[in-house]
């Protein structure tokens, strides 16, 4: 026997099951530098980037891809088509690109690309530019492009643009050549239709070139403050250089975006988190926005504490807040945000933004295909946040809740799953990933416990942060964090469009115990809690573990009682619950008393009064 050669092909076997394990680990790595030149006359600027690119993959690479988002902004796009043939169409954006003067069209246009010296051919396909290389990056090899462009800045619509709503003259987001991702998965040149990104991480020195009169904010940190002013100077002896621009440098280390706003009106300010980023903020000063800013940055300082110590902390010395675009869109270190609200919007704003600096910015998820996991983690955390910062009461998170149970009754449900781009309308996408997103997350405390989402939480950025983790990764850290198996809970919730319905069916007398027939209507399985209060008010939940999760969700509340039931398997019905004797005189009965659990039809998850079912002499 040739135990040399089986000892080697039980070595390259066992090398094979861990490379396949840690196949989608690997991560592709970016170095940008940019030069950038600004006629603000124009809106117009022309670009250099030196682009690095690390190929950590095990493939061989013969072609790459870019981003040329401003590309969308041109009548006949596919993103002009889309937002014009929609059902229910973004009134941000309908028939606006295809209304477009050749002044207000965006473009960037590449007009040379180099790969180590040597000219490369590429083609634009609009958004995105094809590129062939002139020799193959090997895996573990790098590569540099040079590549020089003009660009138009499109008239804000979305996101992008010159001139919004509120007056705001640069919202530059979406603005450069941006190198497509490849992982795992393999290209990801998804065309722009003013939906998710997914990009690699990488660091950014980026030096822009304006009218001096312009004050920049945005992504990364500022390397010249004392020329610049604005501001940003570090010591009082700044003075006004000589000529009609400055030039602004940035460096963003370990980012996967890049982007910055300018106006000549914007107000600058500051606040320090203790123990934290300084944080600036950029605004148009007037009678809409003087006030609620003056007292956005206490709140801002007091949100990035509470997520700092529940969430992960924040691994940044700075974040920028910024008036402008047309909503509010999250980037690294800052975020754009309309200015000219109410207060409480200002913040709720503000909040959700912050928080997507975890929920994306630091993981960097593929948000195409998993949005819910961006937009859905976001929402669920800021409504607990904004709780506490105004004291709401009740469930912040019932709002979610609502906007989920709508478009499931209407029947134009579409799977978490869908990629962003695919959906059928606006409305599905919206709720797939902004509410639907959030029930997934407090559901899930209803399913494992709070404490143990609050722990998986914290866990999850431990392990996940600038990692691109999916949603496996992270249903894996729950499922340690709370010892039960979760899988069905993944696949149900965000994969297929079944509803949860659970009723009480019925409530006999049988001799000297009670008997409660549950019964599943819906199509997805769920554990149940169901509270039971007897006539001397004394209440008691008796919990019923799902069979497949192989175990229990402990006791929430000290101050109820609490017993765990039969498990029961997914594939029966209905469910009978056995109440002993102690338990003679029930007052009601009653299934998901926190409401927790994205039941569509609530009215049948009690059943009320039950002193007629009890005999006579027992009453």
């Amino acid at each position: 026997m040739n135990y040399k050669l089986i000892l080697s092909l039980t070595i390259l076997f066992c090398a094979n099951i861990i490379f396949a394990q840690q196949a989608d680990r690997w991560q592709q790595r970016v170095e940008y530098q940019m030069d950038i030149n600004v006629d603000v006359k124009k809106h117009q600027y022309d670009g250099k980037q030196t682009l690095t690119y690390y190929n950590n993959s095990p493939d061989e690479l013969d072609r790459v891809f870019y981003h040329l988002f401003f590309n969308a902004f041109q009548p006949g796009s596919m993103m002009d088509v889309r937002s014009r043939t929609i059902a229910d169409a973004d009134k941000r954006v309908g028939s606006r690109i295809a209304n477009l003067k050749a002044n207000e069209m965006g473009y960037i246009h590449v007009t040379s690309l180099t790969q180590d010296g040597e000219v490369l051919d590429y083609e634009h396909v609009g958004t995105i530019l094809e590129v062939d290389l002139a020799k193959p990056i090997p895996p573990g090899g790098k590569t540099t492009f040079v590549m020089e462009w003009d660009a138009q800045v499109p008239r804000q619509i979305r996101r992008s643009g010159w001139m919004s709503r509120e007056g705001v003259e640069f919202s530059m987001t979406q603005w450069y050549p941006k190198l497509c991702e490849y992982d795992y998965m393999g290209w990801h040149a998804n065309p722009y239709i003013g939906r998710e990104f997914h990009a690699p991480w990488g660091d950014f020195d980026v030096k822009i070139t304006i009218d001096k009169d312009y004050i920049i904010g945005g992504t990364g940190y500022l390397q010249n403050p004392n020329e610049i002013g604005h501001g940003y100077e570090t010591n009082t002896s700044h003075t006004p250089p000589e000529g009609e621009t400055l030039t602004w440098h940035f460096l963003a280390p370990n980012v996967h975006d890049f982007a910055w706003a300018a106006d000549p009106d914007y107000k600058h300010i500051t606040a320090k988190v203790p123990d934290g980023p300084t944080l600036h903020f950029l605004y148009q000063p007037g009678e809409k926005t003087n006030e609620n800013w003056s007292k956005l940055p206490d709140y801002t300082v007091k949100t990035f504490e509470y997520i700092s110590k529940n969430h992960g902390k924040y691994p940044y010395d700075q974040y920028t807040v910024i008036q402008g675009g047309d909503g509010g869109m999250e980037y690294p270190m800052a975020t754009l945000i309309t200015g000219e609200r109410g207060f409480t919007s200002l913040v709720g704003v503000t909040v959700h933004e912050v928080f997507h600096t975890w929920y994306q910015m630091l993981m960097a998820s593929n948000e195409s295909l998993y949005a819910w996991m961006d937009e859905g983690f976001t929402s669920y955390a800021s409504n607990r946040l904004m709780k506490i910062l105004f004291d709401i009461e009740g469930d912040n998170q019932e709002r979610s809740y609502m906007g989920y149970f709508q478009i499931a009754k209407s029947g134009m449900e579409e799977p978490m799953s869908t990629h962003a781009d695919h959906f059928n309308t606006n409305s599905a996408y919206g709720t797939a990933s902004y509410s639907k997103g959030a029930v997934f997350m407090h559901q899930l405390s209803y399913v494992i416990g709070q404490e143990a989402l609050d722990r998986g939480l914290l866990s999850y950025y431990d392990k996940w942060k600038f990692k691109h983790p999916n949603p496996n990764d992270f249903m894996r850290v729950m499922e340690k964090e709370s010892g039960l198996e979760l899988d069905w809970y993944l696949q149900q919730f965000t994969t297929t469009t079944r509803q949860i319905d659970y009723a009480v069916k019925s409530v006999e007398k049988r001799k000297k115990q009670t008997l409660v027939t549950l019964e599943r209507i819906g199509g997805m399985m769920m554990p149940i809690d169901v509270l039971v209060e007897t006539k001397k008010g004394e209440p008691i939940i008796y919990h019923i573990p799902l069979r497949i999760m192989r175990g229990e969700k402990p006791q929430e509340d000290k101050n109820i009682g609490y017993e765990i039931a039969e498990d029961w398997p997914w594939t029966n019905p209905t469910y009978e619950l056995v109440l002993p004797e102690k338990i003679r005189r029930v007052k009601s009965i009653k299934i998901d008393p926190t409401n927790r659990m994205a039941d569509i039809n609530r009215d049948n998850n009690t059943y009320g009064i039950l002193d007629d079912i009890l005999p006579d002499n027992k009453k």
